[in-house]
């Protein structure tokens, strides 16, 4: 969505898809900008309230906490002067990440054997709660 001009809440809402709630959350926890008010005392975003909200709800879709997502919009909000924290975050993130993929990757594969031994009516064990608890284990 390109932003010309400002926008209210319920249009903010659909251009993210956050509920009206969670964006008044978001202001209150100080993660997105109190926005403008109108005359009539409305509130009034702008293209920073998109970029920024619009960022936490990807952040938050992959799996980021609200915590991480804090740390990154500090980051972002300090300017050029945090390289190397913002390195040292970055890594740690896909270090993270790495460990997610290879989490879903070992469950994927069990989960291809439990549909390949079901196609072909093979009695065999329900292994998916084994499968799912293992990976919690290693979380």
């Amino acid at each position: 969505m390109v932003l010309n001009s400002p926008i209210g809440i319920g249009a903010l809402a659909r251009a993210t898809g956050a509920k009206l709630e969670t964006i008044r959350w978001y202001e209150r926890v100080g993660m997105l900008p109190a926005p403008d008010r109108t005359s009539g005392n409305f509130r009034s975003y702008g293209k920073v309230h998109l970029d920024r909200l619009s960022f936490i709800r990807r952040a938050r879709g992959l799996g980021f906490s609200l915590d991480d997502v804090r740390q990154l919009l500090r980051l972002a909000d300090q300017g050029q002067d945090t390289c190397i924290e913002r390195e040292q975050v970055a890594r740690a993130y896909l270090a993270e990440i790495e460990r997610r993929v290879a989490d879903l990757e070992a469950l994927k594969r069990e989960l291809h054997g439990f549909v390949e031994a079901d196609s072909q009516g093979a009695p065999t064990p329900c292994r998916i709660l084994q499968a799912l608890s293992a990976r919690q284990e290693a979380a």
